[in-house]
């Protein structure tokens, strides 16, 4: 069990570690422009792009989920569709996107307490990076489709030539040529679509090698009932979660830009973790949506131990890293000394992040590989609900650190999800593999 989650996590976790050098590498260059004005237009324009974009992130979960059912049960056919079905819905949302982007960047700068100099640069970001909509949806369902596929190298490879091509692009025009703010959004454009293609590439690959598998056995296919039941789980789901990122940049607005710099930077080292913890979630994911559709409950359940065993170190280790690393990461990220002393203020809530938050990431990839997306909506719905509880009412006391209870309430957040989950957990189980062994599978 341990070769077959490290065959997917590893991968995984490569892949992962270069999406939050994307916004790293960001954040490094324009920290080092001399004004936390650059700093703060990138946080309000990540800010934006990740709420429209994590809104449809149903496009990989569901995506992941379902084929990594279909390939349990040997459904070729099946696998096919749940791609093609994601990717049509991404060009239909990233149409929708484009078309509407003048009334979506005003909207997002009205909820910010934005300086002008700050919301003219915001606009800047947004007016070019807008047009990386269609690849950034589409390179969702084309790595939910791998996952669940079971092949984390092609989207490991992919993620590896777009955080190259982000990184070179950006350096070159920034600091060779000068273009400040645009350089940084255009060579994040440019990495965006040179990712999409890869991977379009490498799905007509792998469309090829299952063509006459998908000829030698038919299976029902999942219906789009059933696509978007699970979708609409997972978009309710993913407007808390986005609700709760985006909240978190719009109140530390409100404080103040150092604040908001140091906010951006701190959340960076929340984002790596993420990614890296999320190797292992995806592969819950990839197994264990494998595992319902061969209706194994006992592979299942050793999964669901052996996970917990590889996350609870990976936590442990990025504990230590940020207790007596993570001054020294502020460090390289801005020569800002007021944003500096701020992030380091804050420090110790992001040290708590990776024990607080195993249990949810862990959970989150067995939930989505067995698509009990209802339960997966539930759990996020009430830790929101704490964060807001807290943050809201740490602003309306007009608290003497505010920043204090915003952090606090993102750890509370972070904590309920994983309980709730735990909770849940045992009767999803018995539900969904008695309907799969009643049906000889998925």
């Amino acid at each position: 069990m341990h070769r077959r989650i490290l065959a997917i996590a590893i991968p995984s976790i490569i892949s992962n570690i270069t999406v939050p050098l994307l916004g790293l590498a960001d954040t490094a260059i324009t920290g080092h422009l001399g004004s936390a004005a650059y700093m703060a237009a990138i946080a309000i324009g990540t800010s934006v792009f990740s709420t429209c974009y994590w809104i449809f992130s149903f496009l990989r979960m569901a995506t992941g989920g379902l084929t990594a059912q279909r390939f349990g049960a040997q459904d070729w056919a099946g696998c096919r569709l749940c791609l093609t079905r994601a990717l049509t819905v991404g060009t239909i949302v990233s149409a929708a996107i484009i078309l509407f982007q003048q009334p979506l960047a005003a909207l997002a700068l009205a909820l910010m307490d934005a300086s002008p100099e700050v919301h003219g640069l915001t606009l800047q970001y947004f007016r070019i990076l807008v047009w990386g909509a269609p690849a950034s949806l589409g390179l969702f369902a084309f790595n939910g489709w791998f996952i669940g596929m079971q092949n984390a190298r092609i989207p490991m490879v992919v993620a590896i030539v777009q955080n190259v091509v982000n990184v070179a692009l950006s350096c070159l025009l920034v600091m060779g040529a000068g273009w400040r703010i645009e350089g940084v959004a255009t060579g994040t454009l440019v990495a965006q679509w040179t990712g999409f293609l890869l991977a379009a590439w490498q799905a007509r690959r792998l469309f090829c090698a299952t063509r006459a598998k998908a000829e030698g056995r038919r299976l029902p296919h999942v219906s789009w009932n059933c696509y978007f039941s699970v979708g609409r789980d997972i978009f309710l789901r993913t407007l808390c979660l986005v609700s709760v990122m985006f909240s978190f940049t719009v109140f530390g607005s409100h404080i103040g830009e150092d604040v908001l710099s140091a906010n951006t930077i701190l959340m960076q080292f929340f984002l790596f973790v993420s990614y890296f913890m999320d190797g292992f979630a995806y592969a819950g994911e990839a197994l264990g949506g494998r595992f319902l559709g061969e209706a194994s409950r006992q592979r299942f359940m050793r999964l669901h131990s052996a996970l917990f065993v590889w996350g609870s170190g990976v936590a442990a280790l990025f504990t230590l890293l940020l207790l007596f690393g993570g001054e020294a990461a502020i460090a390289l990220l801005t020569n800002v000394e007021s944003v500096r002393s701020a992030a380091g203020m804050f420090l110790p809530f992001v040290v708590a992040v990776p024990m607080v938050s195993t249990a949810t990431f862990i959970y989150d990839g067995l939930f989505i590989g067995t698509t009990a997306t209802r339960s997966m909506f539930l759990s996020t719905a009430i830790a929101t609900l704490f964060y807001f509880l807290l943050s809201l009412t740490a602003f309306a006391g007009m608290a003497a650190s505010p920043n204090v209870w915003l952090w606090s309430g993102f750890l509370v957040y972070l904590a309920t999800r994983g309980i709730v989950q735990a909770l849940l957990l045992p009767g999803i189980v018995g539900r969904k593999f008695g309907r799969a062994a009643s049906k000889g599978g998925a």
